[in-house]
């Protein structure tokens, strides 16, 4: 049996400009860091005892004879691509809900590549993880997706990520004093919105305006640069970053109506008034996660304010994917 544990992660600026769609022609950049929640898969040869050949375990059971009957399109494609041909077991299970702009189904693409690679005696790298993770979901699924989510769970850390016009890529630690980056963790909240949205159909929408958005686009890879001047550079107070947050927001909103709600506006302008100087809906938009900065001394007033969000507590972390249980023979 393998167990892989893979993490998700949050983005700061850069968002859009890590579709082919951009940066084959313009370059692209983001600033993202991948955080202590993970999703789990493992991986075991299924003994050929059963009607069914391979049994699937995620939100759903599935027992199915062959690999084309699977529903799951990420399953099915990656089970494909490597070429599966015995019996196999997988299990699903994340430490937050899918759908919700934390890159989930990256890291699970990402985390099942990892799993088989070991389940088959392949050992996989990080730079590999990433590339077939967006060979799979864009070119096998047929997604409209980045590259930053898959780059992000297979490399962990937080990290600038550069996207060039020939698809390669380049990944660089942000290196940040101990104590500063652990006192710009500390403005940092999370809260869960309470609804989830299909990332695919939004980035769609945002692929489509990305002619009409050139000047937002651009802004937003600005920020990335502007983002690490304020971390590096102790001249800056930290409060800098939530204010770009917040531009970064406004600009981000400009790409599709589909990005924010009225509802979204709501939520984020209540925390605003209760103390925070910006953040952002991750991922796509549309729902999923709401990142907050604020001074620490005003987090437990928008706790109290936005009382009806589930606040998820966490830590930045640095692993990537990474294989957490091997055991050969089923043993």
């Amino acid at each position: 049996m393998i167990i892989t544990r893979t993490p998700f992660r949050i983005s700061f600026f850069g968002g859009g400009t890590d579709y082919p769609a951009w940066y084959r022609e313009h370059g692209g950049a983001v600033l993202s860091t991948t955080i202590d929640k993970y999703c789990y898969v493992s991986c075991r040869s299924l003994p050929p005892f059963f009607e069914h050949k391979h049994r699937l375990v995620y939100s759903e059971i599935e027992n199915v004879t062959d690999i084309s009957e699977i529903k799951h399109p990420s399953v099915k494609a990656t089970l494909n691509w490597a070429n599966i041909t015995e019996g196999v077991e997988l299990h699903h299970d994340g430490d937050l809900p899918a759908r919700s702009g934390l890159g989930s189904s990256s890291s699970f693409t990402v985390g099942l590549i990892n799993a088989l690679n070991g389940w088959q005696g392949r050992l996989s790298t990080k730079e590999g993880l990433a590339k077939n993770a967006i060979h799979i979901e864009r070119n096998l699924i047929g997604e409209s997706v980045g590259s930053q989510d898959q780059i992000a769970a297979a490399y962990g850390g937080f990290n600038k990520i550069e996207f060039f016009k020939n698809d390669s890529f380049a990944v660089s630690p942000v290196i940040v004093e101990p104590s500063r980056l652990c006192y710009f963790q500390s403005h940092l909240m999370l809260f869960f919105t309470g609804f989830s949205r299909t990332a695919n159909e939004i980035a769609k929408s945002k692929i489509e305006n990305f002619s009409s958005s050139t000047n937002e686009l651009r802004s937003i890879r600005q920020m990335v640069d502007q983002g690490m001047e304020i971390l590096n550079d102790n001249n800056f107070e930290i409060l800098e970053f939530g204010h770009l947050l917040h531009k970064g927001w406004i600009q981000k909103k400009r790409l599709s109506e589909k990005v924010s709600s009225d509802k979204i506006d709501e939520m984020y302008d209540a925390a605003l008034n209760a103390g925070a100087i910006g953040g952002k809906i991750l991922g796509a938009g549309g729902g999923g996660f709401m990142l907050l900065f604020a001074p620490p001394e005003m987090h437990l007033k928008i706790t109290e304010r936005l009382k009806n969000l589930v606040k998820v507590n966490f830590k930045f972390e640095d692993s990537g994917s990474k294989i957490v249980l091997y055991q050969p023979n089923g043993l």
